[in-house]
């Protein structure tokens, strides 16, 4: 299994069989972006159920069909999803997606990587 991965838009790694993901600054994310992000995530999980860590602080915006992809076929083989955030740009943008986009998987923000990795650690199999 490839432990790092990067596109247009994310870089991806493995660390403590926990996938984390880490938008680039400045990126926009459509629905074409987030069906690209999805696909190669998948890429990467090669079958297994993961929690992700998932530091949002660099999406600059992202549209309402991104977020519903994202939020439904973007949840396939996650058991959980910590989102890092800073307020209070990508803070509003996590409280938004949680709130309107209704994700299927336990998915909680979080401005602290320590409080984060401790909520996705109880997802580990």
């Amino acid at each position: 299994m490839r432990n790092y991965f990067e596109n247009d838009y994310t870089s991806y790694r493995f660390h403590d069989d926990i996938l984390h993901i880490v938008y680039h600054q400045g990126t926009c994310i459509d629905l074409k972006a987030a069906a690209e992000i999805v696909k190669d995530r998948l890429s990467l999980h090669q079958g297994r159920r993961l929690p992700i860590l998932c530091d949002i602080r660099g999406i600059k915006e992202i549209n309402k069909s991104a977020r519903t992809y994202l939020a439904r076929e973007g949840s396939t083989l996650i058991m959980a999803v910590a989102v890092i955030i800073e307020p209070p740009v990508s803070e509003m943008m996590s409280e938004f997606y949680i709130r309107t986009s209704n994700p299927t998987i336990p998915t909680k923000s979080f401005e602290r990587m320590d409080e984060a990795l401790a909520f996705l650690q109880t997802y580990i199999e």
